[in-house]
């Protein structure tokens, strides 16, 4: 049966209106807007990303002066010549150290958020990039390899942490409908701190043999200038509802981020998260991998980031300069600040298409249907699956869309 047209403001016979100032369903709330807060907000967060690219690119284009700074300080302590295997072993080691203090930061993650919040985590973690710089900053006046690996170690570590707050932060202040698109600035802040971090590694910026320690202590300045504009960012209104239970303050944070007076349905759905995460029952990584439910999605998350660690793509971008002379380059410094150019390039694509997905095309299944019918569709799809051991599809169009209702002015 068709619903009843409503024409001139009158409602036909049979048909309910909500009073004029009270709004019936969500679908009437204010659009939000990308507001100077929500920008300056995500600006200041991605300088972590920035710093996780810089410091990942930012070893490559040195290379053969580290490796003579290497030499130097071993020749001295040895009073003898090193032998190749200690020099390139001690060179790597510079290198991957970085990434095993990115997975000790990555796995610290949950200890920082949910004690200090989103914001306030990523202003405390400045303190190890401002240790790690130093480190490496200092190192050659030392003369000192402990240093330089050190330092590696902890901007490591530091990069590891920011890989999980900054996405977490970003994905809490935007509005849901950009939420995919504001996701992609995080790799955006990724690619182009390497591409800086190449420009950055010419001979004649600072990739030379005396400032080579300037490059890579330059992490200090982004960690400095984002201590100074954290504190007039605000908190994530998530932790402060549902950690913190600050509701009025939350709500006047997604007001000003947003651009809109109406969030209270966000705020149910908050709350309503908050419950079933309440009476979820804690599960062990082992009992992830066993459940029916959780192997299909965890599966398709390992592929994917298998897929983009074995591409090789980290090996270029920590030892391209390497690869690239000895296939014959004549400047391969410029081929590597070219797949860095690549790179970023086409981050700005993927940034344009989900934004532009995400602003004027929706998914037809979810059309009309809030956030919490979609969840519930899945829940039940899931407990369906668990009963009869087998696994199912997700029927969106199942679910009855929201009515939504007009008014006139």
């Amino acid at each position: 049966m068709r619903e009843p047209k409503q024409i001139c403001g009158q409602a036909h016979v049979g048909e309910t209106r909500a009073p004029p100032s009270v709004v019936p369903t969500k679908s009437l709330k204010q659009l939000t807007k990308v507001t100077p807060s929500l920008i300056f907000a995500i600006s200041v967060a991605t300088i972590g990303s920035f710093q996780f690219g810089y410091n990942t690119g930012v070893i490559n284009a040195p290379e053969t002066i580290i490796k003579d700074f290497l030499n130097y300080t071993l020749e001295e302590r040895l009073e003898d010549l090193p032998s190749t295997t200690l020099l390139t072993s001690l060179w790597s080691l510079s290198v991957a150290i970085f990434s095993v203090g990115g997975m000790m930061g990555s796995f610290s993650v949950g200890l920082f958020v949910n004690r200090f919040g989103r914001r306030n985590s990523m202003l405390i973690v400045n303190l190890l990039a401002l240790a790690g710089g130093c480190l490496m900053g200092f190192c050659k006046i030392a003369e000192s390899v402990e240093m330089l690996i050190l330092g590696r170690l902890i901007i490591g570590l530091f990069c590891g942490l920011c890989t999980g707050f900054v996405p977490m932060y970003i994905g809490e202040v935007s509005p849901t409908d950009l939420r995919g698109a504001f996701g992609t600035l995080n790799q955006l802040g990724i690619v182009i701190g390497i591409l800086v971090a190449q420009i950055f590694g010419l001979e004649f910026i600072l990739g030379s043999e005396e400032r080579w320690p300037v490059l890579l202590g330059l992490t200090i300045i982004p960690a400095i200038l984002q201590s100074i504009a954290l504190p007039f960012c605000p908190e994530s209104p998530r932790f402060l509802l549902i950690n913190r239970k600050e509701e009025e303050n939350a709500k006047r944070i997604l007001q000003r981020l947003w651009g809109t007076q109406d969030v209270n349905q966000d705020i149910l759905e908050m709350k309503e998260e908050s419950v079933r995460m309440s009476q979820e029952k804690q599960v062990s990584v082992l009992q992830l991998f066993r459940s029916s439910s959780y192997q299909q999605p965890i599966l398709i998350s390992i592929v994917l980031q298998l897929s983009q660690q074995l591409s090789g793509i980290n090996a270029v971008f920590y030892y391209s300069t390497g690869i690239f002379k000895d296939a014959g380059v004549e400047e391969p410094i410029y081929a590597t600040i070219g797949a860095g150019v690549v790179n970023t390039i086409f981050t700005v694509v993927s940034f344009l298409i989900m934004f532009l997905i995400f602003t004027f095309f929706k998914v037809p299944e979810t059309r009309g249907r809030t956030f919490e019918d979609i969840t519930r569709a899945f829940e039940g799809q899931v407990n369906e699956s668990n009963r009869s051991g087998k696994g199912s599809v997700v029927e969106m169009n199942s679910i009855p869309p929201i009515k939504e209702n007009t008014t006139n002015v």
